[in-house]
């Protein structure tokens, strides 16, 4: 390149002898600037594989392009580990997750800003800055004064550290590794070095330290310079886009090609009685096709193909890969322009001239009179004062954008992660244990779709002290109550009258109706309020909110909590997307104050409360009260329930599920109060007692059951005697 130049500068100031002086001179600088070396960075393809191998390149981005980067410093993998599960006869569970810290070389020279990145293909980063996964990041832009890494520093010295100073790097500190398999994932960054589009001149200039000046050449939306030189650089370019580099007497100047080309008549091509000679190529040794790989913007900057076709039976393909951002179009009427390119140039010609014709130099176009089109000189030779020129034939004009699809791109949705929004509540969900110890139900979600987990911490105490409770389950389906019930009814049968109407928190998620088999199994178990529903038929309204019926009110003793309001919680009781917390029975009344912190949360992250009282401890109150008379006595009689057997498999009676059976009948009216202890669920209100109370034509009747460490809620009844 340098070396064509300047021969014609030392054409111009000393004839064709000088010229050879120039040749050789430009050769010294060709070989100091622009002579590519035995090793060549990553082109197109090599962009999106993240490396960590000692000696990879790091390529220069121009421009906007999406890179992988290569790993330059990390951490061995931190371990974890958080325990779950127990309950209904299944075993507790210790899982074990992962995090990694590690720093990411994006870019050889400073850069502006990363928008998106995406970890295996996922969007780890969104447009707004906002990370789908647990992580702190920093990034460094390359600035020559930029300090070390802090969290670098404090694992290998502060003496230690490098700056990495003119190298662009991101940093991620305690990456969260669950949403990848715990292993670190390849990273793609959304890399901004420039504002706007970048001239081709500008990239040569900066490149070449000033030797070369950008002219007037194409633009492109990015590109990443890989090579040791310039010319290396630059090269993918050149058999793509027109352009010439010329000396313009200060200096080597980029331009694309824009002069005027010079006429050769047919009476000075003949020198020497030297005829023109001009060859032409076989058809089927020229490729028929080109197809051109390039960065699509519209592909969110992912590998886009376009091809240029010929029919030649037989003909080869060339293939090309360009580690630039274009658009399809631009893409499209490049690959045509190199094949038309390609189909000139099987037309070489040779002609000599006079030496006065001295100023010709490669790179420069030229016409020969009675043959068409435009020939580019290829090179030029001096002997005996004449000059042989081996010229080309040219396609002419200049790359022209041509109708192009990109194709439908696989995008992941730039969902926001959302607020943490988090239901802690005491539910008697123990099932197939007599437990000794209270369970704290916890639940979370966000109030977009793309929440994924919240770290916890609990306190028992009003904050003074906090233990951590591990992370959040996966995201629950959790909403309010627009429309409340009116009060229960019982919880034998299937109300057919009631419905609620319940809005969800965010767009992913949905409620399905079941059969009547399926309710009978356990399914569509919901909460709202501090009442346990379940719902046969779920009937969306539109948007997140949903109408369900088909009630079953009461479910698991919580017949109690049947009054209702709106704005109460609503949350689907789904195992899997639960995490439960056991405090010490000691805690029974305490205030349990939850709070958790999140990937969209503020620095404070969120809370919630509730009393601790022991929900999954107390019996079920008694049902199914009665009065009977045998003789003379009033027969109180009641159905106790169990907080280990909820489902009645065999028609047998449900198990205890405590250390005895035994109850406190509570019998009052107009001036009396009565309080007896009973180990059946029977009791005998005789005569003399009811004569001891005044005879009273009626009772209230109040029943306990006295479990191991909780007394029932009470179960009343009123009864005319």
């Amino acid at each position: 390149m340098a070396t064509l130049v300047l021969t014609a500068v030392g054409t111009a100031i000393g004839g064709p002898i000088g010229g050879a002086i120039g040749a050789l001179i430009g050769q010294q600088v060709d070989n100091a600037v622009f002579a590519p070396k035995a090793r060549q960075g990553p082109r197109l393809g090599d962009l999106a594989v993240q490396t960590s191998s000692y000696g990879t390149q790091i390529p220069k981005i121009f421009g906007t392009l999406r890179a992988a980067g290569t790993v330059i410093w990390a951490t061995d993998l931190k371990e974890s580990k958080s325990t779950s599960g127990g309950g209904k006869g299944k075993p507790k569970v210790t899982s074990y997750s992962y995090s990694a810290s590690f720093a990411v070389a994006l870019s050889g020279r400073p850069i502006r800003d990363v928008r998106r990145i995406w970890a295996d293909g996922k969007l780890l980063r969104g447009a707004a800055g906002d990370f789908k996964s647990r992580t702190k990041f920093r990034l460094y832009k390359g600035g020559e004064d930029q300090a070390p890494d802090p969290f670098i520093a404090s694992r290998e010295g502060i003496g230690a550290t490098p700056a990495f100073r003119g190298v662009a790097y991101a940093m991620f500190e305690d990456f969260q590794l669950a949403d990848y398999g715990n292993r670190i994932p390849s990273l793609t960054f959304e890399i901004v070095a420039d504002d706007g589009e970048v001239a081709i001149g500008t990239m040569a200039a900066e490149l070449s330290g000033g030797i070369v000046r950008g002219g007037e050449t194409p633009f492109l939306g990015g590109y990443a310079v890989s090579g040791d030189s310039v010319r290396g650089a630059l090269e993918p370019l050149f058999d793509l886009m027109p352009l010439s580099l010329a000396e313009d007497g200060e200096g080597l100047l980029l331009r694309a090609p824009g002069e005027a080309p010079i006429l050769l008549a047919q009476a000075e091509c003949g020198a020497e009685n030297r005829r023109t000679e001009i060859s032409r190529r076989a058809p089927g040794l020229t490729p028929g096709a080109v197809s051109l790989a390039h960065h699509d913007p519209a592909r969110d900057y992912q590998t886009g193909l376009q091809r240029a076709t010929r029919n030649v039976p037989g003909a080869p393909d060339e293939a090309r890969a360009l580690p630039a951002s274009l658009p399809a179009a631009a893409a499209r009427g490049l690959a045509e322009y190199r094949l038309k390119a390609l189909w000139a140039a099987r037309e070489t010609a040779r002609a000599s001239i006079g030496w006065r014709r001295g100023m010709l130099s490669p790179g420069g176009l030229v016409q020969l009179e009675g043959q068409p089109g435009l020939w580019a000189i290829a090179r030029t030779t001096l002997e005996k004062m004449v000059q042989t020129l081996e010229l080309r034939r040219v396609g002419g004009g200049t790359p022209q954008a041509m109708a192009a699809e990109s194709g439908r791109p696989t995008r992941e949705p730039d969902t926001a992660v959302g607020e943490t929004v988090l239901v802690l509540a005491d539910l008697p969900l123990g099932d197939g244990e007599a437990r000794s110890r209270p369970l704290l139900t916890v639940a979370a979600c966000g109030t977009a779709s793309a929440w994924r987990q919240a770290d916890l911490i609990v306190s028992y105490d009003g904050g003074a002290r906090w233990e951590a409770a591990g992370s959040t389950a996966g995201p629950a389906t959790i909403g309010r109550v627009t429309t409340p019930p009116g009060p229960g009814g019982g919880s034998a049968m299937i109300d057919l009258t009631a419905s609620i109407e319940v809005e969800l928190l965010n767009e992913g998620m949905w409620l399905e109706s079941c059969d009547d088999q399926a309710l009978a199994g356990g399914e569509n178990l919901a909460l709202i309020g501090q009442e346990l529903i379940q719902f046969g038929k779920a009937e969306p309204l539109g948007g997140t909110r949903f109408r369900l019926s088909r009630l079953l009110r009461g479910r698991r003793g919580t017949e109690w909590a049947n009054l209702h309001a709106a704005g109460e919680p609503f949350l689907l009781v789904e195992r899997d997307n639960l995490l439960f917390l056991e405090p010490s029975a000691g805690l029974l009344g305490a205030s349990a104050t939850l709070a958790g912190q999140g990937i969209g949360d503020g620095g404070d992250g969120v809370e919630a409360t509730c009393l601790v009282t022991g929900e999954a401890l107390r019996p079920p109150s008694p049902v199914h009260l009665n009065l009977t008379w045998d003789g003379g006595d009033a027969v109180l009689t009641w159905a106790r329930r169990s907080r280990t057997g909820w489902f009645w498999i065999d028609g047998g009676d449900a198990p205890l599920g405590e250390e005895r059976e035994l109850y406190e009948v509570r019998i009052w009216g107009a001036g009396f109060n009565r309080s007896i202890q009973t180990s059946e669920p029977v009791y005998r209100y005789g005569a003399s007692d009811r004569a001891a109370d005044g005879n009273p034509a009626g009772i209230n009747v109040e029943i306990v059951q006295i479990g191991t460490l909780l007394r029932s809620r009470p179960a009343s009844a009123a009864f005319e005697i």
